[in-house]
């Protein structure tokens, strides 16, 4: 069988301004990067910001396991099976990060014959995206540290800086560190922290953003540290908006690239769903409704995490209506659920199914909380058996929602169409009633109790006094009415990421609270959720290589 590499590498690849031109863009639109990927010009928006929007349809997912779900393969078999139909699709998703690529993880460039290509330029350094969003939050730390250095006139509180540098690695070492060591020119010593690169504040501020004067007006509003009276010093005090706002110039152009069937595919912005709000830009979304009848997205890990999120906080601020809601599971991942080891995944065990499938039932109940129709769709295995898909068809039924089987992983969009029917079918006959899950004028630990105890399934939420503290203090600074982004572990529903199923009888643990005043929401982090995670003892970095040829091998 062939990896998902070989299928990448083997595709034959359309250059990037013919897949443009065939879905109503000129080569004007684009600004090239070889002949497989490009950005979009910000004429094309100027051009097509008046055109009536089409249909958003969100892929998300059960919490993810060993056993693996892939949503962003279904997302992208989606698309290229709507277009198979006949619609007009276009793709909008994330980039990936350089830490699980090495990490455990792998890419994000979808699997099969359901790809996003150029896959090694995805997977890596692409267009560069993520090292301007590198650059501008390390030259924000820089320019912070020097005006320390250079006098301090702004009087900040060197106890109470809150800006922390970055790395689009996963590096545990890094976590907490010392700077400014060594002679008094060196700086003022300090206890410093890294995050990685898609915990930035301004990877969020990127996703969120509409045009370069949000982007600047979103930059100036990071709160960088407090001063000794413990008011909030900003970028904006620092006077770095504009050269940081002059390293994102090309980065907040959305990406275009093509799947292995030629669909495009707006691919730009990368924030995890763990750590931070987990969906791609608002830009590469709102174009992808103007250019298209359909646009596909997709938010990062469970629906718990990253459709909560895309529901929460990206919708409302972007004003996006969402008119269906695809849900990815597996058999073996329910099995998982259930008990089942994961070398025994393999073998039909329908009381393992009846089991852990609770763990479907309760995203599905919170999807339908959003107001919004949902299809369940199974991403099939060849060791999958029929009593199983009939098993999980009643039970998706049975709660009032359409189901689906995808073969999309081997046969692309062929194998999707099953799945585009089904959502078809929603878009014309039924009416999405959208709406968040909670309201913005409720007290912060109001907001966080709702997501806790509707969301996750929760009996309660415990503050630390130092979470208590800091949303006091952010209550009183006037940031009581923003949204609030969940940092929760991915694969339980529960704080606790042994807790498989669907966990009862819990308590979330709020350990800390800071406000993300530039992206406009209130970052919550519970448990032992780490924003700057570490590598495995067998990272895949392990399995990669390059080839005397220049092939990139074991990337996945």
């Amino acid at each position: 069988m062939k990896t998902d590499i070989q299928i990448a590498q083997e595709a034959k690849m359309e250059h990037i301004r013919n897949v443009a031109a065939n879905f109503g863009l000129t080569e004007d639109d684009l600004e090239l990067y070889g002949k497989y990927k490009a950005k979009i010009s910000d004429q094309v928006w100027d051009r097509v910001k008046d055109n009536p929007d089409g249909k958003l349809v969100l892929v998300t997912a059960i919490n993810p396991t060993p056993a693996g779900e892939g949503k962003t393969t279904i997302s992208i078999g989606l698309a290229q099976a709507l277009n198979k139909l006949g619609k007009n699709t276009w793709l909008a998703l994330r980039e990936p990060s350089l830490g699980p690529c090495f990490g455990i993880k792998g890419g994000a460039a979808g699997g099969g014959y359901s790809q996003v290509v150029p896959m090694e330029d995805l997977n890596l350094h692409f267009t560069g995206d993520f090292h301007a969003i590198t650059s501008a939050n390390n030259l924000l730390a820089a320019m912070l540290d020097n005006h320390i250095q250079q006098g301090n006139e702004l009087r900040i509180d060197t106890r109470q800086i809150t800006w922390k540098r970055c790395l689009d690695m996963n590096d545990r070492v890094l976590r907490n560190v010392v700077v400014g060591l060594g002679a008094k020119a060196d700086g003022y010593v300090r206890e410093d922290h890294f995050v990685i690169t898609v915990a930035s504040e301004i990877m969020a501020i990127l996703c969120l953003c509409n045009d370069m004067n949000d982007l600047k007006e979103r930059l100036g509003r990071i709160i960088v540290a407090y001063n000794v009276d413990g008011e909030p010093v900003t970028a904006k005090d620092l006077k770095a908006v504009g050269a940081m706002a002059a390293l994102l110039k090309d980065a907040i152009q959305p990406n275009i690239i093509q799947t292995l069937e030629h669909t495009p595919a707006l691919v730009h912005g990368g924030p995890f769903a763990n750590i931070a709000h987990g969906c791609n830009s608002v830009r590469a979304t709102k174009t992808a409704l103007k250019l298209g009848e359909i646009a596909v997205t997709e938010a990062g890990f469970g629906a718990d995490l990253g459709a909560e999120k895309f529901m929460d906080i990206k919708c409302r601020m972007a004003e996006l209506k969402p008119d269906a809601v695809v849900l990815v599971a597996t058999v073996k991942a329910l099995k998982y659920n259930g008990g089942v080891p994961k070398n025994e995944l393999g073998t039909e065990n329908l009381e393992a199914l009846k089991k852990g499938i609770v763990n479907l039932e309760k995203h599905i109940e919170n999807i339908q909380k959003f107001g919004v129709p949902v299809v369940v769709t199974l991403n099939s295995f060849l060791t999958d058996t029929e009593a199983e898909y009939e098993f999980i068809k009643n039970f998706c039924e049975e709660r009032g929602c359409e189901f689906a089987l995808s073969q999309v992983w081997a046969k692309g969009g062929e194998g999707g169409l099953e799945l585009a029917q089904k959502v078809l079918q929603i878009l014309e006959t039924k009416e999405s009633h959208y709406h968040p899950i909670y309201e913005l004028d409720l007290p912060l630990k109001k907001k966080i109790e709702t997501i806790a105890k509707e969301i996750y399934g929760a009996d309660g939420v415990a503050y630390a006094p130092a979470a208590s503290r800091a949303l006091k203090r952010l209550e009183d600074l006037g940031f009581g009415t923003l949204p609030v982004c969940m940092a929760k572990n991915q694969y339980s529903l529960s704080d606790d990421q042994t807790k498989l199923g669907r966990p009862t009888g819990f308590t979330v643990t709020i350990r800390d609270v800071y406000v993300s005043a530039g992206a406009g929401f209130v970052v919550v982090l519970t448990g032992n959720i780490m924003t700057m995670p570490g590598l495995p003892k067998t990272p895949a970095a392990f399995n990669i290589d390059v080839t005397e040829n220049g092939v990139i091998t074991g990337l996945f």
